[in-house]
């Protein structure tokens, strides 16, 4: 562990990764979508070195789909220390792949990060600005939020509304909110308490935490790009040029 890991940085994180990426088409039929390169490096590659940078020491990363070339690919890295979550039996969701690795992960705060997840930054590195943000006696989940102009290849109807204290507001069914979640945050074990077994999806939890006053979150210092479609991919290779990252 380096000298100058930041001691509010988790030391532990989550990556998502067993998703189908059915919306890439043709590409998801011989590539899991975190496979898929984005200025010739693999997406999840782009997550990892963001953990490592940032002083994440270990990442538990869950496996389904093209399970074998994933593995395969992770083995090369050294920084973070990778650990496999499987989940070739059964694809668990976002909520059931993270309570299914929790015994890899420890009782302390981690990091969650979707393994598809790119942005550009400006300013301090928001990973750094996230943990100094998250204050486990008072949130267990602080999230990492784009504001919809920051965000590039998203076009959707937003997720969040953030309040100058720093709680969230889910977006009503019918309506748009300012902010979409990039996945990524800083989670607590504490989130999972009663969760429940096999498959669910992690908004679930985050609902509970909004009622219960302890889901919190940040805006991001920068671009937000989302790989969701080929074209994406085109979109975010360009921004990234322009940004020299």
């Amino acid at each position: 562990m380096s000298a100058l890991r930041d001691p509010a940085m988790p030391a532990n994180a989550m990556v998502l990764a067993a998703g189908l990426g059915t919306r890439m088409r043709d590409i998801s039929k011989k590539l899991p979508k975190p496979l898929v390169p984005v200025q010739k490096r693999a997406l999840i590659d782009h997550a990892l070195d963001r953990l490592a940078q940032a002083g994440v020491v270990h990442a538990v990363v869950n496996v389904h789909y093209f399970a074998d070339k994933l593995e395969a690919h992770l083995k090369a890295r050294t920084r973070p220390r990778i650990s496999i979550s499987d989940e070739r039996k059964q694809l668990l969701g976002t909520g059931g792949g993270i309570a299914k690795a929790l015994p890899l992960l420890g009782n302390a705060p981690f990091l969650l990060i979707n393994s598809d997840t790119l942005w550009i930054e400006r300013g301090t590195a928001n990973l750094v600005r996230l943990a100094k943000f998250f204050d486990r006696l008072r949130m267990d989940a602080a999230l990492l939020l784009a504001a919809t102009e920051d965000a590039r290849g998203y076009d959707g109807r937003g997720d969040y509304a953030l309040e100058a204290d720093g709680r969230l507001r889910r977006r009503p069914e019918r309506g748009t909110a300012p902010f979409v979640y990039m996945g990524v945050a800083i989670l607590s074990p504490r989130l999972f308490d009663g969760a429940p077994r096999g498959a669910f999806g992690l908004n679930r939890l985050f609902d509970r935490a909004e009622e219960a006053g302890r889901l919190m979150g940040i805006r991001l210092e920068g671009t937000f790009l989302h790989v969701g479609t080929p074209e994406a991919i085109k979109e975010a290779e360009a921004e990234l040029r322009r940004a020299g990252a």
